[in-house]
């Protein structure tokens, strides 16, 4: 029988490739790797990559927060997990594989965000769950001319005019995804100009977050390639609308692969309890989920953009929204959207927290308050009150902080990877919090 570590071999040689990236997704939620010849290939799936441990501490413009005690010293392994090589359909002769950051002791390193993660699936199964998941990207398209961003169409939401202007990046777009596995589930244009958004199944949680990291990769890559411009930046422009990414999520028995949300009623009462608790951690799973400044500048009230610890059925301005069932498959299709995450979040960290969130409240077996029907910013205070409506943080540093007093989110990620994160969000914050919208607009929309 042929090992995974030569079927991957074979693959490289059967299609002539030179090169093959060994990638990881950072603190910044920058998507960094090496890359390894196709003739030392063999050796170095057995023996890793060398990474310094320092480049867990940088932020999104390179600068390393040395004070976090993670600089020039020590190292680490890129040992890539051979289940995900794909061949590029964007970079000739060339492949790639998602790594995980393994101690020289061969020990997973405890601030490698894929192992953080996969320590919170581990909890889960333990309690007999499995998470399915998938991002929901939106993205600009378009052209740069001197120095400006032209957007690819200027039609309405929905139309067939953005889907005309734009089809033969998406094709080619759906051609490169398909090609690695991933399946197209929805797309149409959005509602600023330029702006689309392409939807991909669900898979449980690893994989879900391996897509995204794909799907970035995917899009920046077939956009380049076409001589256009891609950004999924959170808002990349004060006057344009802004990038969501917005977070499905369901539960499953790990026997019987049973929808645990599920029930007659629109929501299960395990479903409910989860809702219960990521309302509860919300503030400081913003932290995590809107992890740049830039976020802030999308995260606002009457935007659809979740600003608002509440939670409805089909209500597009909670932060966590209960979807319609589709017709035939209302079991399998209950899930809860997480609408307050963008893609300036690590998809590992992302999905530790609102997980780690949710199962507290199933835990502590939380109720959650009413739901919420109508426009949050609308209620009055003694609505607010009763509906345990607040609004989320309006900043980074106010979202860090909330990080800071949250031990169940703290603890999910790892106490010795907090302080990294903090640090290297505050440098972020101090950075960028105070720079002219539109510079710090434009480094966010160049960054992601």
């Amino acid at each position: 029988m042929t090992s995974a570590l030569d079927s991957v071999i074979d693959q490289v040689d059967n299609n002539n490739l030179n090169l093959v990236r060994f990638l990881f997704c950072d603190t910044a939620n920058i998507i960094r790797g090496k890359t390894s010849s196709a003739k030392t290939l063999r050796n170095r799936l057995q023996t890793g990559i060398g990474l310094v441990k320092g480049s867990v501490a940088v932020n999104l413009i390179d600068e390393p927060q040395s004070d976090t005690g993670y600089g020039a010293t020590g190292e680490v392994r890129l040992v890539p997990d051979l289940k995900t090589f794909h061949i590029l359909p964007y970079a000739p002769a060339s492949g790639m594989l998602i790594c995980d950051m393994v101690e020289l002791n061969k020990e997973p390193w405890a601030l490698c965000p894929r192992t953080i993660l996969k320590r919170m699936i581990a909890r889960c199964l333990e309690a007999g769950v499995k998470v399915k998941a998938a991002f929901e990207p939106e993205f600009l398209l378009g052209k740069v001319d001197v120095d400006q961003f032209v957007p690819i169409d200027r039609s309405n939401c929905f139309s067939t005019e953005g889907m005309n202007r734009a089809a033969n990046f998406i094709n080619e777009f759906v051609t490169a995804l398909s090609s690695q596995g991933l399946t197209i589930e929805q797309y149409y244009p959005e509602l600023g100009h330029g702006q689309h958004e392409l939807s991909i199944r669900h898979a449980y949680a690893l994989d879900a977050a391996d897509n995204h990291i794909i799907y970035r990769e995917t899009l920046r890559g077939v956009a380049t390639r076409m001589g256009l411009v891609a950004s999924l930046a959170p808002k990349p422009s004060p006057e344009w609308p802004g990038n969501g990414c917005h977070l499905h999520l369901s539960l499953w028995d790990a026997n019987s692969n049973t929808n645990l949300m599920a029930s007659e009623d629109g929501l299960s009462q395990m479903g409910r309890y989860f809702v219960a608790g990521l309302l509860k951690h919300l503030p400081a799973v913003v932290a995590v989920t809107c992890a740049s400044t830039n976020s802030y500048k999308r995260l606002l009230p009457k935007s659809w953009s979740s600003a608002y610890t509440c939670w409805g059925y089909e209500n597009r301005e909670a932060a966590v929204r209960v979807p319609s069932l589709y017709w035939g498959h209302e079991a399998e299709s209950t899930n809860v959207e997480v609408k307050c995450v963008d893609s300036s979040s690590n998809p590992y960290l992302a999905l530790t927290a609102v997980i780690a969130a949710g199962m507290d409240g199933i835990a502590e077996k939380l109720e959650p308050p009413e739901p919420v029907s109508s426009d949050p910013s609308q209620l009055s205070d003694e609505e607010s009150a009763r509906k345990g409506v607040r609004r989320l943080p309006r900043n980074l540093s106010e979202a860090l902080e909330a990080l800071e007093g949250d031990s169940v989110i703290r603890e999910a990620l790892g106490e010795e990877y907090v302080k990294v994160y903090l640090a290297v969000k505050k440098s972020e914050w101090q950075r960028f919090g105070k720079l002219h919208a539109e510079e710090e607009a434009r480094i966010h929309f160049l960054r992601y």
